[in-house]
């Protein structure tokens, strides 16, 4: 009987969406349940859709909760901490990048790589299975509305477009439905947009759906315009067009799938500091004209 495999990746949103084609590679190698050790919002999303059998929830490398795994594969990171974790647990065998410092042989990391290929690489290298990166899609979506989605908002400063420049485009938009989507933290940002504007309040979702509901949103719509964050991959995952705005981080490394209907805007040279609170300027050469006109192309 194939052996169950654990597999570790705790992070936000885009990640475990990110790890959508690994996943499925590892249902071809045919090794069991597989079992994601992640966060429970985005798990249960792909687990509904036969992606894994079972969620641990997860955060970040706090302990896991977990009986020892036959096999667990790394998919969080590079190590030696994710590493060290999963070699704490008592699993048969570990499957990750090589470490030096945590005595673990895999793979070589390479920095300057996409992430989907990324994972699918370490997978096909221990299983010898087919891996696509673009392999993203969670449903097919018959009918679409006219709605377009906007997520103004993400996780630090350096990946946020300026909120006046959101509140053009949604200007430029013409009448048409506009839904301004966020986190319960980010429901200020989203009101702010409304106001500039001229959006009814009942037009911010941020802070008001479950995961669940979001997903059914992004499905539905027409368009989701956002920057380099969770929800782009949750519009790449039911093929839903979208422009994504790039800044700190190129697209060759986060961008959308080959397949299906997405654009992705940057003007860096070189990778920046995802984590800074100021705009990143590659973001910052983005217009409001320019993603207007990706807009209509990604609808095209």
């Amino acid at each position: 009987m194939p052996a169950d495999v654990l597999v570790l990746r705790a992070l936000g949103l885009g990640d475990p969406l990110a790890a959508v084609p690994a996943l499925r590679a590892l249902r071809r190698a045919d090794v069991g349940r597989i079992v994601l050790a992640g966060p429970a919002g985005p798990g249960d999303l792909i687990r509904r859709r036969g992606v894994v059998d079972d969620v641990v929830p997860a955060v970040g490398l706090e302990r896991l909760d977990v009986r020892a795994a036959p096999i667990a594969v790394n998919l969080h990171g590079r190590g030696p901490q994710s590493h060290r974790l999963l070699l704490g647990g008592g699993h048969g065998e570990v499957v990750a990048f090589a470490s030096r410092e945590a005595r673990v042989d895999g793979p070589p990391w390479r920095q300057d790589e996409a992430e989907r290929e990324r994972w699918c690489r370490l997978v096909s290298w221990r299983w010898d299975v087919e891996a696509s990166p673009d392999d993203v899609r969670l449903a097919h979506v018959e009918k679409r509305g006219g709605t377009v989605v906007i997520h103004p908002g993400a996780a630090s400063g350096a990946r946020r477009w300026p909120i006046e420049r959101w509140a053009e485009v949604v200007r430029s938009l013409g009448p048409r439905p506009i839904l301004v989507t966020g986190a319960t933290e980010e429901r200020e940002l989203a009101l702010r947009l409304a106001a500039l504007a001229g959006l009814p309040e009942s037009s911010v979702l941020a802070g008001r759906t479950s995961l669940d509901e979001l997903a059914g949103h992004v499905a539905g719509a027409g368009l989701v315009l956002s920057g380099d964050t969770g929800i782009a991959h949750v519009a790449y995952a039911f093929a839903t067009p979208s422009v994504t705005l790039f800044g700190p981080t190129p697209p060759q490394w986060w961008g959308p799938p080959a397949t299906g209907p997405h654009l992705a805007l940057w003007h860096g040279v070189e990778p920046g500091d995802p984590h800074g609170d100021e705009p990143d300027p590659a973001l910052l050469k983005i217009g409001v004209d320019e993603v207007l006109e990706a807009a209509r192309d990604a609808q095209a």
